[in-house]
């Protein structure tokens, strides 16, 4: 046994009795050899290793799937009956399609590799008195962490010293700026983003210094418990690949039904056993459409490249069309819908108020909403020239570049000073700074003291309640009013900071930023919304697809950047805390009704955002979830279609995702989801192409062999038919980009199946007319002008051949038929060509001519072979325009 323990929920205990709990000394830290022996007890500081998918499991992967062992098995009947040939082209075919999804998802890389990552970094412990810099995963329960700014943070651990300590706890929690540090105990049940007591494995640390007694390592820290949730987290079969599987279902029902069929009624009429079961080998090839795995895998890797250009990495094939089909999308707040940085956003100056917006690069500042003239006052240029004062930041254009360099908010005083017109530069030179007061969490003010021409300026800074206090001659009923106009500020979701200043004749002394001072003003800061959001999120609810906001900050920031983006509608100011969300198994039905109906959610935990995405799911609902931290990325491997910022994003949340969105733009998202619709809507056409051709080659065979008239097509022409005469225009049909009326409707129900029943009433139809004009000329060679069965067969198979080609005209969604997405795809026309090529090859090239059992043909038969093409495109387009007059 142990001789201590971690303990549980240790934001909760008292630091004196935490210490005493596991047993260390806080000035001298654990001894060595104690150190040893609780490492050899708990084990390193360092997250589980887990089994990276080797190249030979990608593979093996591609190779799943139920038309695939259709595939395999149609291939492995072909040379049990001797069809050699048969079985190579179909195997080449498994081969093609394989190669193309191994090749497109090698790239991708564990999520677990990159948390492994963050364990590199060295930690300074105190040991025996001494501090010591040993490696992070030498870290041990109850070791004192020594940090200062610039640290990475190597377990986690409560906070008994600090000194104007903060934390980048970003990753962790999503909380946009760095969290400031205390001892002080929070409340019960406090998030993690709460949990100011505390520091978290893997997180930076921005200024200050700080010890703390390590109370988790490894699997034990809130960093091991979401890679346990990664690991965890099961990643369901995209729509896709459960829509394709249940269509293979069909086919195999279908394949079996019909060849049965056709045995049982071939051996009542005591036909010869071997014929029947070469056709019957031939009604399973036609049934089988060997070329729709491929030409799925292109259209969709076709689909990642042309994503690719517009700035979205897509890392999984079947991603691209799940995208398609999302329609609830789990988005983040900063740097997704805002510009994940602090600007000045609103100003408060005594009986003035004004929103604003600053652009240092471009020098320009717009009063967005207000009081205009604010901006020509005394008391606004006193605003400006404090907030440059009183700053440490450093700003500058480089280049053509900012550099930022210092606190975000501070540097957001120096651009909002710069977009006023004013040069921090000689504001420093004008007023050189003589002495500082810094900031810290007991006085929450900053002061800085400037030499001005006739004496001194006192500049200040800081919470409101602070400096107000200071302005000793501001009337109580001022003070009041201001305060609470501060407290509104903050409850809108805006940072604030209350400016004042003093001049003097005489130098004052050591405490001249607690001196009698004058109120100038507040300012309010923002991580502003991104422009480009507000018309994205309106195209989203056109498509029908809801956007719900889960973020790490505070719920009233993100109930304003939801009000601004217009991602709630006024009045709508609901916004649930993950202190309101229990466990999903303890949710009752109204409970769960209240989740689904908010769009807002903040400060809650990985394991909260998991219990959401599956709440949706359980409904049937296909979500997508955009994330950019450590805490994201269970979420991210949880949800349908995972999305990772690129610019700002871990690598963990990177390598988690399916996607990655290079500029972390919610408008790339919308991008995405348009193109996955229309590669859905091209795979829904080129599968209904595919079938209806299979399904003309099995009624063309089966029709022949009820009517006793022969087999008019072999089992190698039919399959030939099928890889290179139907494949060519189908994959044409996949890489179609037209269709700009999909965005504007409702997503399709997850539940529907690629084929709906008025598909498949469509394909029969297709099917019959290319089979009455097929079999219309098979009749009039073999009866009318003597053809021979060989001739025969061969009249059927190039009739047939050009009727399927001609078919994809009838594919058009216009009213047009000359004019149309069909005639404009101008790769429909290259594959046009290019099978005519190949036909003509078959005819004369001699090994395809032997191997198809090609015969000689006349022009009599050219014109029967051009009539079944022309006459089923006739017929499909009178009926069509006949049911259109009838509506």
């Amino acid at each position: 046994m142990p001789t201590v323990s971690t303990p549980e929920r240790p934001y909760q205990i008292p630091i004196e009795q935490l210490i005493q709990t596991l047993n260390v000394d806080p000035q001298k830290g654990l001894t060595a050899e104690e150190a040893k022996n609780r490492y050899d007890e708990f084990g390193p500081n360092a997250l589980q290793e887990t089994k990276r998918e080797s190249p030979l499991s990608i593979l093996l992967r591609q190779f799943t799937g139920v038309i695939v062992y259709i595939l395999a098995a149609a291939a492995g009947i072909s040379f049990f009956l001797g069809e050699t040939v048969e079985g190579f082209a179909i195997i080449a075919v498994l081969l093609i399609n394989a190669a193309t999804g191994f090749f497109l998802e090698w790239n991708a890389q564990q999520s677990m590799d990159a948390l492994r990552k963050m364990d590199t970094t060295p930690a300074r412990v105190l040991r025996d008195g001494r501090v010591r810099e040993i490696s992070s995963e030498e870290v041990t329960v109850g070791d004192i962490l020594v940090v200062e700014a610039g640290d990475l943070v190597a377990a986690d651990a409560n906070l008994f010293e600090v000194s104007q300590l903060q934390a980048d706890e970003s990753a962790l929690t999503g909380e946009s700026l760095p969290i400031d540090k205390n001892t002080e105990l929070p409340p019960d049940e406090s998030p993690l983003g709460d949990q100011h007591n505390r520091l978290f494995k893997g997180t930076p640390v921005t200024a200050g210094t700080g010890r703390a007694v390590v109370t988790g390592i490894g699997q034990q820290t809130e960093l091991g418990k979401i890679a346990t949730m990664v690991e965890e987290a099961q990643r369901s079969a995209t729509p896709l690949e459960e829509k394709l599987d249940s269509l293979a279902k069909v086919l195999i029902w279908v394949t079996v039904g019909l060849a049965v069929l056709f045995l049982v009624v071939g051996l009542i009429r005591q036909e010869e056993p071997l014929r029947l079961i070469e056709t019957a080998l031939a009604l399973a090839i036609a049934a089988i459409p060997e070329g729709m795995s491929v030409v799925a895998t292109i259209a969709l890797a076709y689909g990642m490249l042309r994503l690719a250009e517009q700035k979205v990495i897509v890392k999984r094939l079947s991603a691209v069309e799940t995208l398609g089909g999302t329609n609830v999308i789990f988005t983040d707040k900063t740097g997704t819908l805002t510009q994940n940085r602090i600007e000045v956003n609103l100003l408060q100056l005594p009986g003035q108020q004004a929103e604003v917006q600053a652009d240092a690069e471009a020098k320009k500042l717009e009063v967005v909403q207000g009081d205009a003239a604010l901006t020509e006052s005394e008391t606004y240029q006193r605003l400006i020239q404090i907030g440059v004062l009183c700053n440490n930041a450093d700003y500058d254009i480089v280049d053509g570049q900012p550099k930022e360099v210092g606190d975000p908010v501070e540097v957001s005083l120096l651009k909002f000073a710069i977009a006023a017109g004013q040069n921090p530069d000689q504001l420093h030179a004008d007023f050189p700074r003589k002495a500082e007061k810094a900031f810290s969490s007991d006085t929450r003010i900053m002061g800085t003291l400037h030499q001005r021409e006739d004496g001194f300026l006192v500049a200040v800074k800081g919470a409101a309640e602070e400096v107000l206090d200071r302005c000793q001659s501001l009337p109580d009923n001022d003070r009041k009013a201001y305060y609470e106009l501060s407290e509104k500020m903050a409850t809108d979701g805006l940072r604030t900071l209350a400016f004042a200043y003093r001049e003097t004749d005489t130098q004052p002394g050591e405490n001249f930023a607690d001196e009698d001072l004058t109120y100038v003003g507040l300012i309010g800061f923002l991580d502003p919304p991104r422009t480009e959001v507000t018309p994205a999120l309106q195209a989203c609810r056109e498509a029908g697809i809801k956007v719900i906001m889960v973020t790490g900050d505070h719920p009233a920031t993100a109930l304003t950047i939801a009000s601004k983006v217009k991602l709630i509608e006024p009045g709508e100011e609901i916004v649930l805390t993950g202190k309101d969300l229990k466990p999903l198994d303890q949710l009752a039905d109204l409970e769960k009704d209240k989740l689904l109906k908010c769009r807002v959610f903040a400060r809650v935990s990985p394991a909260q955002k998991l219990d959401m995405i599956d709440l949706y799911q359980q409904r049937g609902d296909i979500v997508g979830m955009t994330g950019d931290g450590v805490n994201d990325a269970p979420a991210l491997k949880k949800s349908d279609i995972g999305i990772a910022m690129g610019l700002r994003g871990t690598q963990v949340a990177a390598e988690t995702a399916d996607m990655v969105l290079k500029d972390d733009s919610f408008t790339s998202i919308v991008t995405a989801i348009a193109q996955g619709r229309v590669i859905f809507e091209n795979i829904r056409k080129f599968v209904l192409f595919l079938l209806s051709c299979n399904l003309s080659e099995i009624f063309v065979v089966t029709f022949a062999g009820f009517l006793n008239v022969g087999n008019p097509l072999l089992p190698l022409q039919i399959l030939f038919i099928n890889i290179v005469t139907d494949v060519f225009p189908a994959l044409a049909l996949g890489v179609g980009r037209e269709n700009s009326k999909l965005m504007h409707r409702p997503p399709r129900d997850p539940k529907t199946p690629i084929m709906d029943g008025s598909d498949w009433r469509m394909v029969v139809f297709y099917a019959l007319t290319m089979t009455v004009s097929v079999l219309g000329v098979y009749l009039i060679g073999t009866r009318e002008l003597g053809l021979t069965q060989e001739e025969g067969n061969n009249l059927t198979f190039y009739a047939l051949s050009f009727a399927q080609l001609l078919h994809v005209f009838n594919l058009r969604s216009g009213s047009s038929f000359f004019v149309n997405e069909i005639t404009r795809n101008r790769y429909i026309w290259y594959a046009l060509l290019l099978c005519l090529f190949i036909l003509v090859l078959t005819y004369y090239v001699p090994f395809l001519n032997e191997v198809l059992s090609i015969q000689p043909m006349t022009r009599t038969e050219l014109w029967l072979i051009a009539a079944a093409g022309l006459a089923q495109v006739v017929i499909v387009q009178l009926v069509k325009g006949i049911m259109r007059l009838g509506k």
